[in-house]
């Protein structure tokens, strides 16, 4: 059992190894040539970076075994279910909904957004609005492959609706959004959700899982741009409110 967890976890120690490598070594050149600093906070550095190359390794080993698979194979089970276009994009907001909340890289953003608005901007209400943009993508992502709609039916009109937004929306927003729209692509969704699209296309009669199982993270790196700016404009007009009060 344990040797099947363990399965390949060489290739996946040399991949960590030649993705951190290169931050060691520009920190071991800016530490000799600029940063000088003392050797407290270097013992803490090096510890962070263990912590970092373990956590790297044992999730990159959890989404092979485990990840990838769990959701390949929910995504062939929700497939072969009748009613498949009510079901799957409720279940698709969900899925969205959820894996947004578990998301590491949204949690930090969310944090620094609170921390620079000195809370104008809670951590509570970016959680909310970028759950809620990645949920709408997933569900949209189920129906454009439940009736074999072109991707770009989805990218076109909604990168259109997004350099519309920009010119109405405040500088600090749209900053906020294109940030977002990076950091809700990450592992939590690439690697379940995007199983589950892959796994959902293998089982439905007419779809090709590489033609319409992928471009899902396409449209969860448009929606958050969308609705942090949307965010934006509901907190200008109720600035603008307050102000006329």
């Amino acid at each position: 059992m344990i040797a099947e967890l363990f399965k390949g976890f060489d290739h996946v120690l040399l991949e960590v190894t030649m993705a951190i490598l290169p931050l060691l070594v520009f920190f071991v050149i800016f530490q000799f040539f600029f940063l000088k600093l003392d050797k407290e906070k270097i013992k803490n550095i090096v510890v962070g970076l263990l912590f970092t190359f373990a956590g790297l390794a044992l999730f990159l080993q959890g989404v092979e075994v485990g990840f990838y698979p769990a959701g390949t194979e929910i995504g062939e089970l929700l497939g072969e279910r009748e009613n498949t276009l009510i079901l799957l994009p409720l279940l698709g907001f969900l899925f969205g909904f959820v894996a947004t909340f578990a998301e590491p890289a949204v949690r930090i953003l969310n944090h620094e957004v609170e921390k620079v608005t000195a809370g104008s901007i809670s951590s509570t209400v970016m959680l909310i609005t970028l759950s809620i943009g990645v949920a709408v993508s997933i569900a949209l992502s189920m129906v454009r492959i439940l009736l074999g709609i072109p991707l770009w039916y989805f990218i076109i009109p909604g990168y259109a609706l997004a350099i519309i937004l920009l010119f109405i929306s405040k500088d600090r927003f749209i900053s906020i959004a294109f940030d977002a729209g990076g950091v809700a692509t990450g592992p939590m969704t690439v690697t379940f959700i995007m199983a589950i699209a892959v796994g959902l296309a293998t089982v439905i009669e007419g779809r090709d899982p590489l033609m319409d199982g992928f471009g899902m993270i396409a449209l969860v790196a448009l929606t958050p741009i969308l609705s942090v700016l949307i965010l934006g404009m509901i907190f200008t007009r109720k600035e603008r409110l307050e102000n006329d009060s």
